[in-house]
């Protein structure tokens, strides 16, 4: 897996990698992550792929992912309390 950049953002971190024919977007908040996996061949290739996958992170795509971070979260904690319960 190769690094290709970090992408800065306040309320998450952004880090792209390319691996096996895809470019990987990870959004890490805490102790918790989303990957996205984009196609090399989905993108246009006529600019670096950090500047096209800038593109993609746009503002609603970054709200609802942010937002998706919440449930993650609730749902972890209920997994760790039905343990914490037995």
């Amino acid at each position: 897996m190769r690094h290709v950049a970090d992408i800065p953002h306040p309320q998450v971190r952004i880090t792209l990698f390319a691996w096996n024919g895809k470019y990987l977007l990870k959004l890490e908040q805490g102790p918790l992550e989303q990957t996205y996996k984009v196609p090399e061949l989905d993108m246009s290739g006529q600019v670096p792929p950090d500047v096209e996958i800038r593109q993609i992170l746009d503002d609603e795509f970054l709200a609802a992912a942010i937002a998706r971070f919440r449930p993650m979260h609730d749902d972890l904690r209920a997994a760790l309390a039905r343990q914490d319960a037995r």
